[in-house]
């Protein structure tokens, strides 16, 4: 059955703001344990699309299942790691703070939250600054940290809302690592994006468009339906640009 093979289903999504239709019939299906991108130019509905899986909004009509589960599932909200396009941090305390915080509402225990701190920020390039307040951080530094924040508790579903713009290639090359790494250990990885070589990176990628997805299947598959030498080239080939009206 699809839902037992799948992590995350959408089932004919559609979502309205008002009289506005931001995303129309939605059917997404993304394998257990895969890294999934989810490409389109600002504005497409690839954040609307991504807090519809997270259970933070709900679709005006359709059916959106994570791990088996009809979304929204306050009780699955342990199991998902959501890590959005703006930093939800507290700047006027510490980044270890910062993290204690989120990890006790995911009932960590003490022992538990001092570990993974270290761990998680040791991941992400900010080991020695885990005492420094977060007003003192730079863009990237409080994007790497927020990507600390959503691995914490160790999840089943990561969600990752374009998590590398403002980091620089050399430590964006080590995340995509980390990421592989947790795909391996069976973690369900949904990235959104609208730079092509990190759509590249991902094992399967829906392509989206003015709330439509215009093409799906791995990048390989995506370029050789066509005879595209690049996913940029199949990207506006399959009907997308730079921008969105």
């Amino acid at each position: 059955m699809q839902k037992e093979k799948n992590c995350i289903v959408l089932n004919k999504v559609n979502k309205f703001f008002g009289e506005k239709q931001v995303l129309k019939d939605i059917d997404l299906t993304v394998p257990y344990g895969s890294i999934y991108g989810l490409l389109g130019p600002s504005g497409c509905g690839k954040t609307t699309t991504v807090k519809i899986m997270a259970g933070i909004s709900e679709s005006s009509s359709g059916d959106t299942f994570v791990l088996g589960e009809k979304m929204p599932q306050l009780a699955l909200m342990n199991q998902i790691g959501y890590m959005a396009q703006s930093d939800a941090l507290y700047t006027a305390i510490s980044a270890a703070e910062n993290l204690e915080f989120f990890a006790a509402l995911y009932g960590m225990s003490k022992q538990e939250i001092k570990k993974r701190s270290m761990e998680v920020m040791e991941l992400v390039n900010l080991g020695e600054d885990l005492q420094k307040p977060v007003s003192a951080y730079s863009g990237g530094m409080k994007r790497r940290l927020s990507l600390a924040m959503s691995i914490l508790h160790n999840p089943k579903v990561l969600i990752l809302d374009e998590p590398t713009v403002g980091i620089d290639p050399l430590l964006r090359k080590d995340i995509w690592n980390e990421l592989y790494k947790m795909s391996e250990n069976g973690v369900t990885i949904l990235v959104t994006t609208h730079v092509m070589d990190e759509a590249e990176k991902c094992h399967q990628l829906a392509m989206m468009r003015r709330g439509v997805l215009i093409a799906q299947g791995t990048p390989r598959e995506l370029q050789q339906n066509i005879g595209a030498g690049s996913i940029e080239e199949a990207f506006i080939y399959y009907g997308g640009d730079s921008h969105e009206d």
